[in-house]
Order: structure tokens, then sequence, then C-alpha cells
């Protein structure tokens, strides 16, 4: 059974909190409520998140300072913010919340079909990066056992790392696609973003590529010798 990923919703205000449960209910997925952001943070102690939608506006500590926190712990610096803002201050603001590491901001009223296709975007990767988090972890655990995989079990481990280096690359490929259509794009944070995946991608990548049965570690190889 996929569990649903989480999704953290930073508003003063309940209203606005009622809305955007409103707008993404469809999406399914656990919705969580914050009402300042000193609830947001401990909420991030414990609950991994897809994406957090955060008001700038709100008494105590504004949504800049809420992000500056969340951007400094290693647990969430990764977590894409998205902030919602019912004011327009023009550029300079704009840039003061890229800056504290969003990726990308909305003004209210904001398009309801937009907003949750952006969430969307981020639910779906977040969903991927977890499947494959977990399949690489079961298969490393196959691989480094402390027995080489014989028989059936090799047959086994074989698979799951091709099936495993399939989805990987569709998912590498759904990247590029993105990537050469953001070329036309003068968003800096779509690009942003889309630059992050591909760093992740490689990450993971290599981390499949160093569990292949011939890489250095794998199974029935010596260790390497540092």
């Amino acid at each position: 059974m996929v569990q649903k990923a989480k999704i953290l919703l930073v508003d003063d205000r309940p209203e606005n909190l009622l809305a955007l449960e409103a707008i993404l209910s469809a999406l399914d997925q656990t919705l969580v409520r914050a009402s300042s952001g000193e609830e947001a943070l401990k909420a991030l102690l414990t609950d991994d998140f897809a994406v957090i939608l955060l008001d700038v506006q709100m008494p105590g500590m504004d949504g800049f300072e809420t992000a500056a926190h969340i951007k400094r712990r290693e647990r969430t610096r990764d977590i894409p913010i998205i902030f919602l803002t019912a004011i327009n201050h023009g550029p300079h603001h704009t840039f003061r919340g890229y800056a504290a590491g969003a990726v990308d901001y909305i003004s209210k009223p904001f398009d309801p079909w937009v907003l949750r296709a952006k969430v969307s975007v981020f639910v779906d990767l977040y969903m991927k990066n977890c499947q494959l988090r977990e399949q690489a972890s079961l298969l490393r655990l196959q691989l480094e056992g402390g027995q080489p995989a014989a028989g059936e079990d090799a047959k086994e481990s074989a698979g799951l790392l091709a099936e495993l280096s399939a989805r990987l690359a569709a998912v590498e490929e759904q990247a590029e696609a993105l990537s050469k259509q953001l070329d036309e794009s003068a968003d800096a944070a779509a690009v942003a973003t889309a630059a992050h995946l591909e760093r992740k991608l490689t990450g993971l990548r290599r981390a499949l590529d160093a569990l292949e049965p011939g890489a250095g570690g794998g199974a029935g190889q010596a260790p390497s010798q540092n």
C-alpha cells in the first residue's frame, strides 16, 4: 500500500487554511495545518513533508524567518517551500522570498488550479524519491548482507536492480525533458528547482551504479582498499 505524502499548510488565519484544504483535497494526500511559524517548525521535527505552503505575513515569526529556520536544519533543508502572500511589494519582495529558499512565490488571490498543479508536481517527485530510496535500501541489504547472492537470490537481485535502474531512467528522462522546456523560460525558481532535481537524480544514479555486482563493494567483490 502506497503511503500518502504529507503537505504542510502554514497560515495564521483559519479561513485561509480552510481554503487551502479545499483546493488541495483533490490530491488525496495528508494535509497538516500549522497556524504559526513555531507550530510549523514543531511539526517538521517529527514528520516528513513533500512540500510546504507558507504564508509570508504572520505575526511573530513571519514566513521569511520560518523558511530560514527550515533551510538551516539538515532534516528539512531540501523540502520545497511555496510562499503565499496577500501583498506584492515588487521584485525586491519576491527576490527576498527566493533568497529565503522558496521554490515558488504566489500572490493571493491565486488560481486554485495553478496552485494545485504546482503542489502536485512536488508530491509526485517526493513519492518517486521515496520509492527509489526504499528500493535502493532493500537492494543494498540484499547485496551487502555479508554473503554473495547465489542461484535464485542472485537472479532476483539482478532483476530488482534492473527494474530499479529502469524506473530511475524514466524519471531522468522526464527531468531532462523538463530542463529543455525550462531553457526557454525566464522563471528562475523553476530553473533552480529543476537543477536541484537533477542533482538528486545524479546522486541516486551513483548510488545505484555502486550496487552493480561488478562495482567496488558490490556482492561477490572484495572490499576496495583505501
